[in-house]
């Protein structure tokens, strides 16, 4: 039986490639390495460590023109690699799901199979890439380009790859859509939270991690909570964004102090954390034997969060969001002999991105 092994890349929509792929390169230590035009579109590809980025934009009007309106600058795709397609697609066959789009593309690099799906309610799509021998840099149409010269002559934020992908769903959605990533790609909840945990006063959340049988794709589906006084996180964007779609990406990182404060001086803005949450951390782990090499006041002083046990530790931060609609951010995360998913850090999380909520007016 074929299943996914690892996420080959992601894919905006943008109304201009161009300007995008640059803000991404200065922002976020991106690098433009290849290009495809066709008739009606241009796309760059970026990349950082193994992590990929395809940023698109159209000239004529079509149906991602029309997405574009409705979600703005938005990921259309989450493309997977997958080590055998037929039996993916035998899988998918068992369980009447549909193939949009099918392809076989034999290039002197050799041969690549394609098979796109459109995900259960939602406008992204799936693109499976069976690479098997090719050898080409990326993929087939894509010819290798210069990077921006700004940024080969300057320092760079390097990540690995991309660690994680995270999508909103409206109330009632999830677990549904959960069941497709079953059914489709053998993806399978790993662990949840509820609304008992990212909760407030005026809103709740909860959230369910999916994983592939090796954990190297991970896949985090959430939703908001009826019977609230205010309007959820996930509502705000489900709102802004005209319906379910992905909310951030991960990029994991080796250093994230040094990753963290790069980035600012290139004007990113990150998600700002009370001093009360670095109060209980640091009471937390002066409980335990946890050797962690980072200094402390730094990651209270960056708004970096932390989730531990007793192997490892996790740091992350998160973006406030990369367009003008509240919708899309990023998150850069350093994993210590952790695999956990900074379960611990949800509530902070939510509380954060509240406040921001509540800033903007859209709350209630």
């Amino acid at each position: 039986m074929g299943t996914i092994s690892a996420i080959h890349h992601i894919e905006f929509i943008v109304s201009n490639a161009l300007q995008s792929a640059y803000w991404y390169c200065s922002s976020f230590g991106f690098e433009k390495f290849a290009a495809k035009n066709t008739e009606v579109s241009t796309s760059y590809a970026l990349r950082n460590g193994k992590a990929r980025v395809i940023i698109t934009s159209y000239n004529a009007q079509n149906m991602y023109t029309d997405q574009l309106i409705k979600h703005g600058d938005f990921i259309k795709d989450i493309a997977f690699r997958v080590d055998n397609l037929d039996g993916v697609l035998q899988n998918l066959m068992e369980n009447d799901i549909k193939v949009i789009q099918q392809g076989e593309i034999n290039t002197k690099e050799g041969l690549v199979r394609t098979a796109t799906l459109l995900a259960d309610g939602s406008d992204v799509t799936h693109t499976l890439y069976e690479l098997g021998s090719f050898e080409g840099d990326f993929l087939p149409y894509f010819t290798p380009t210069s990077n921006f010269e700004l940024f080969d002559r300057i320092v760079r934020m390097p990540a690995i790859l991309m660690d994680h992908v995270v999508q909103n769903y409206p109330i009632g959605e999830m677990e549904a859509a959960a069941d497709w990533y079953y059914k489709t790609m053998k993806l399978k909840r790993f662990w949840s939270v509820d609304d008992k945990v990212a909760t407030s006063e005026y809103s709740a959340m909860s959230a369910w991690l999916l994983v592939n049988e090796d954990h190297t794709v991970q896949m985090t589906l959430a939703e908001g909570v009826k019977g609230r006084k205010g309007k959820s996180q996930i509502e705000e964007f489900i709102n802004f964004h005209g319906g379910s779609g992905v909310q951030h990406f991960a990029l994991l990182v080796d250093d994230i102090i040094a990753a963290v404060q790069l980035m600012k001086r290139r004007s990113v803005e990150f998600l700002t954390i009370p001093d009360e949450y670095y109060n209980i951390l640091e009471d937390r782990l002066s409980k335990t034997n946890l050797n962690v090499k980072e200094d402390l006041e730094m990651i209270r002083k960056l708004n970096i969060l932390m989730d531990f046990d007793e192997n490892g530790y996790l740091l992350q931060i998160f973006s406030k969001p990369m367009q003008d609609r509240p919708t899309l951010f990023i998150e850069i995360i350093q994993r210590a002999n952790f695999k956990g998913f900074g379960a611990g850090n949800f509530k902070a999380l939510f509380d954060a991105v509240e406040r921001e909520q509540e800033k903007r007016g859209t709350l209630f």
